[in-house]
C-alpha cells in the first residue's frame, strides 16, 4: 500500500512539474509575442504604468482611449477567462457582449492562433495588476453608437485564423503571420474608406490619416512611392534599430513600434517580416519617397 501511495505521489509531483514547466514556457512565449503584437506602446499612457491603458489615440472619428490590460480584476482583464480573451481578440466582442470599435485591431488579431493569444494572456496574468479605470472615448454621433459596430463587422470584418500558402517559403509564411496577425501592420499602413473600412486593394500602401494624424508610408515594394529600392536586409535593419537606408531614423509611432515591439524580436523573425513585405505586389500610392 505504501508503495502505491508513494508512486501516486511521485506521479502527481511529475504531472505538477510538467504543468508548471508548460506554464512557465507559455509565460516566456507570451512575453515575446506581446512585443510582436505591439501591445505595450498602445496600452501605456505617457507617464503611466505599463499596459494599464489610458493612452489617447486621435482618429478621424474621434479620440479613443486604450483600456487597462493588466490582470487587475476591477479595472483590467483579471476576471477574464481564456474564452473571454479569445473572443475579444478574434471576434471583437467584450465579455459583456459589447462590440469593440475597430481602433482595437481585432480585425488583424483574428488571424492569430489560439495558442499564441493564450500565451500572451498567460504573460499578462503573470504581471502585477494595476488599478486604472478606463476613460470614456470622445467620439461623435453616429460613431458613438456601439451597436452599429455589428453592421460595420458585416461589411468589413472577415474573421478567421491565418492560413499559410503552399506556394511560398516557410520564411515568407512566418513573416506574413507576424505582419498580418500579431504585428497588425496593415491597420496603420492601409488607407480606409469614409466608414473606416480598410481599402483592400491598397493594403500596406500608406495613408495620410494614420494614428494621431500621422502620415503613414507605403511599405509595398513599389520603387517610386514605396520601399522597392530597399533590400530585405535594409527592411530588417529598420525593424531592428529604426534606421533607414539613408541612416535617418524613424520617428513618431513607428519609433515606438521598433522600441517596444520589433526591436525585441529575433533576427529570424525580423528577416521573415522583411521577406514577406518584399514579396508583396507593388502598389503605387502616395508621393514619391526617398530612402
Amino acid at each position: 500500500m505504501r508503495g502505491i501511495v508513494a508512486a501516486a505521489a511521485l506521479a502527481a509531483a511529475f504531472v505538477g512539474g510538467v504543468a508548471r514547466a508548460e506554464s512557465a514556457d507559455a509565460v516566456a512565449r507570451g512575453a515575446y509575442l506581446l512585443h510582436a503584437g505591439g501591445c505595450i506602446a498602445c496600452h501605456t499612457a505617457p507617464g503611466g504604468a505599463q499596459l494599464a491603458g489610458g493612452r489617447a489615440m486621435e482618429t478621424p472619428f474621434g479620440t479613443f482611449y486604450t483600456p487597462n490590460i493588466t490582470a487587475d480584476v476591477e479595472t483590467g482583464i483579471g476576471a477574464w477567462s481564456d474564452a473571454d480573451f479569445l473572443r475579444a481578440l478574434r471576434e471583437g466582442v467584450s465579455p459583456k457582449g459589447e462590440h469593440y470599435y475597430p481602433v482595437f485591431p481585432f480585425t488583424s488579431y483574428t488571424r492569430a492562433t489560439a495558442e499564441d493569444l493564450l500565451a500572451i494572456k498567460a504573460y499578462l496574468f503573470s504581471l502585477p495588476p494595476v488599478a486604472n479605470p478606463r476613460k470614456n472615448h470622445d467620439i461623435g454621433f453616429p460613431f458613438s453608437i456601439r451597436a452599429l459596430q455589428a453592421g460595420w463587422k458585416l461589411l468589413f470584418f472577415r474573421p478567421g485564423e491565418f492560413q499559410p500558402r503552399a506556394s511560398v517559403s516557410a520564411q515568407v509564411n512566418r513573416g506574413a503571420y507576424l505582419v498580418q496577425a500579431l504585428g497588425h501592420c496593415g491597420e496603420c499602413h492601409t488607407p480606409r474608406n469614409p466608414a473606416g473600412g480598410a481599402l483592400v486593394g491598397l493594403a500596406f500602401a500608406g495613408t495620410l490619416d494614420g494614428p494621431d494624424g500621422e502620415v503613414v508610408p507605403n511599405i509595398t515594394p513599389d520603387p517610386v512611392t514605396g520601399i522597392g529600392a530597399w533590400s530585405v536586409d535594409e527592411i530588417a535593419e529598420l525593424l531592428s534599430t529604426g534606421t533607414k537606408p539613408d541612416f535617418d531614423n524613424v520617428q513618431g509611432s513607428m519609433a515606438e513600434v521598433v522600441d517596444d515591439g520589433t526591436g525585441h524580436l529575433s533576427d529570424e523573425d525580423r528577416a521573415a517580416m522583411a521577406a514577406y513585405l518584399a514579396s508583396l505586389a507593388p502598389v503605387r500610392h502616395g508621393k514619391p519617397r526617398g530612402n
